[in-house]
């Protein structure tokens, strides 16, 4: 199935989108692709709200945008690799049975499934600026982002692929 295709399955059920991907065997280039995928847009998420604060500060957007580009496409997979394995740890202490790679692949999934409310975010942050309305969509990506790991990771856990 396509990725888009897979990432509007996710909002439905995504216990079940991970049981799929996991059944297509241990691919570690797919779960680089997604935590990349995840990265580059991020990274877009941010332009912008960059543009507006280089606009209303008088700064050098290329300075801030060489900034987010360095933290979030070269900095931010080694932190995600570092969170699957503590997560993969967590689990194996409350009796979770899974693999290393399981665990990658629940928290790098379900950030990418994450994506268009992170690009949701970016939007409003960048158009409307702080307040409430840029905090209800970082408090929802929160929320289905927490819901989409959770699930991932319980079907990851469950036992050894």
């Amino acid at each position: 199935m396509a990725v888009t295709a897979d990432i509007v399955a996710t909002y439905r059920a995504p216990g079940r989108v991970m049981a799929r991907l996991m059944a297509t065997g241990q691919r570690e280039d797919r779960a680089l692709v997604y935590v990349m995928g995840f990265c580059v847009l991020s990274f877009v998420a941010q332009m912008p709200v960059l543009a507006r604060r280089a606009h209303l500060e008088g700064t050098e957007l290329n300075a801030l945008l060489g900034g987010a580009l360095l933290g979030t496409v070269f900095i931010l997979p080694l932190a995600l690799y570092l969170l699957a394995a503590m997560s993969h740890l967590v689990a194996r202490a409350v009796g979770g049975k899974g693999t290393w790679f399981g665990a990658r692949l629940a928290l790098f999934w379900s950030l990418l499934a994450s994506t268009p409310l992170i690009l949701l975010h970016g939007l409003v942050a960048g158009f409307i600026g702080d307040g409430p309305v840029q905090m209800a969509v970082g408090l929802l990506w929160l929320a289905v982002f927490s819901w989409f790991w959770l699930s991932c990771l319980r079907r990851a856990e469950r036992s050894a692929e």
